[in-house]
């Protein structure tokens, strides 16, 4: 399948774009070794902490999704680019005070784990702008450093959700403890596929389960993941200081 960056002039590939390539390639391997379609699995480029600049770059070589964790950082990221043709999804933590920042200004919001956090974005999205798309983040691993809802609570919060206005429930996302236990990693991404068949049981049309990132994607693909989270592998191990 040609990708984007198969098209562009040999002087143009740069380390990002052959790194998009390379995670498509894992992408596409990953699927055919479950009998899945590469077409199923979205690539969704995490760009936080890294500049403008390096997301030009990747929305040069045909990613248009990206993903950012800092409010702050990712509606200064938006506004620099201005570029219609991308698609912003707010994967982080949110807090009631950042609410309107994401119901204004991105696509997706992956990190709803609250009632109240939900109430705040249907109220304070724009009229004029299609409703926002949103997640339950799960907390699968129990691990009390986590943000998410609780397995056993994720059912009740979802149908709560999916109710109100200007929002549109699509999925579930979660962020599995680091784990070098192949067999523990797989049984958590398949509680948060166990809460999505029960959910579409129960008439919630879900299509997305937001799971995967650089180092564990093939598992989270093997699982039935619809939405891939990828930062390290296309942009570089990051520096926070």
């Amino acid at each position: 399948m040609e990708t984007p960056a198969d098209i562009l002039p040999n002087h143009y590939m740069t380390t990002i774009s052959a790194n998009l390539q390379a995670v498509h390639g894992r992408i596409a391997a990953a699927c055919k070794a479950v009998g899945r379609a590469p077409q199923t699995v979205t690539l969704l480029a995490v760009s936080k902490t890294w500049p403008a600049e390096d997301v030009r770059e990747a929305a040069a070589c045909g990613q248009k999704a990206f993903g950012e964790n800092y409010v702050q950082e990712g509606v200064d990221k938006i506004a620099q680019l201005a570029d219609p043709a991308l698609e912003w999804h707010f994967i982080g933590p949110l807090q009631s005070n950042k609410t309107r920042q994401v119901a204004e200004h991105f696509a997706w919001a992956h990190t709803i784990d609250r009632l109240k956090i939900a109430e705040r974005l249907s109220v304070q999205r724009p009229e004029h702008l299609p409703p926002l798309q949103v997640c339950i983040q799960v907390n699968v691993s129990g691990e009390a450093s986590k943000s998410g809802v609780s397995p056993t609570e994720a059912v009740v919060l979802a149908h709560a959700v999916a109710k109100l206005p200007r929002l549109q429930l699509r999925g579930l996302m979660a962020v599995p403890e680091p784990t070098e236990d192949a067999a523990r990693l797989t049984e958590q991404f398949d509680l948060l596929r166990g809460i999505q068949q029960k959910l579409k049981q129960q008439g919630l049309p879900l299509d997305t389960l937001s799971m995967g990132m650089s180092h564990d994607l093939e598992s989270a693909i093997a699982a039935g993941a619809t939405l891939v989270r990828i930062g390290t592998a296309i942009f570089g191990a990051r520096s926070y200081t």
